[in-house]
């Protein structure tokens, strides 16, 4: 590569601009594909962690019921005892403890009722949360499905090529200069285009229709050094004469309009 002629140079540049113009194209037909696929991916992954999450805090209620439930024989099965205990008082003062104890075990019953019903109105909520839930994942599901056989699809399709270009790519690579290679990638990826080694048509850089000066074309042309357009940084190889021709080729006079003759 030491030994390459400006000439030899351009070409090589020319002919990897010519692949990775032929990739750009065909991962434009792909186009969002990969991201909106991504991005269900995403998204499905997220509700079904809320869905885990929902679904740990509905186990969580139905135990708080069960312990509540609990709760209610512990205390119906104290208030029957303490029943059979009031039958058997010696005093007033035995009565009124026991009375205590079972209208204490009484009222517990009635928490233990509330907090039911309040888990039971959380779990109806839970519920309708879960079942939305599914709803969301199953029709995101389908949409990635979907997405995904388009993709496929799409990819099956010029997957060959593909593999072709990136084998040609690799090969075009290697006859590049080290320094001019580095500077073409990052050149590529801060244009929009993809555009980083371009002919001048018509007077001006492709890709970004800056006007070339002449003097800065006569050098293009002799190919004694790479030359770099100086707004856009992109390396210009070569000049369209055929273009350039045109541009300066005189318009052919309009006939003359022969004159009336008056009288």
């Amino acid at each position: 590569m030491e030994n390459q002629t400006i000439t030899q140079k351009l070409e090589a540049l020319v002919k990897l601009q010519s692949i990775d113009t032929k990739l750009d194209q065909l991962r434009k037909l792909r186009g969002d594909l990969p991201d909106e696929v991504q991005d269900l991916e995403d998204e499905i992954e997220g509700y079904k962690v809320r869905l885990t999450r929902f679904e740990a805090d509905q186990k969580e209620v139905e135990d708080a019921i069960k312990k509540n439930k609990e709760g209610i024989k512990e205390a119906e099965k104290l208030v029957k005892k303490y029943n059979e205990q009031q039958k058997n008082v010696k005093n007033n003062r035995e009565f009124d403890a026991i009375t205590k104890e079972i209208e204490l075990q009484e009222l517990e019953v009635q928490i233990c009722e509330k907090r039911i019903k309040e888990s039971r109105d959380k779990i109806e909520d839970k519920k309708s949360e879960i079942t939305k839930i599914e709803t969301l994942i199953k029709d995101r599901s389908d949409d990635l499905d979907n997405k995904k056989k388009e993709l496929d699809e799409i990819s099956s399709e010029s997957q060959e090529e593909e593999k072709k270009l990136l084998t040609d790519r690799e090969k075009a690579a290697k006859k590049i200069e080290d320094k001019f290679l580095k500077y073409y990638e990052r050149l590529r990826v801060n244009l929009s285009n993809g555009l980083a080694v371009v002919r001048v048509v018509r007077g001006a850089a492709e890709g970004c229709n800056i006007i070339i000066p002449p003097q800065k074309i006569a050098e293009i042309r002799e190919k004694k050094k790479i030359v770099i357009d100086e707004h856009s940084g992109r390396i210009l190889a070569d000049v369209d004469m055929e273009s350039m021709e045109e541009e300066v080729k005189p318009k052919k006079a309009a006939p003359a309009r022969r004159a009336k003759k008056v009288g």
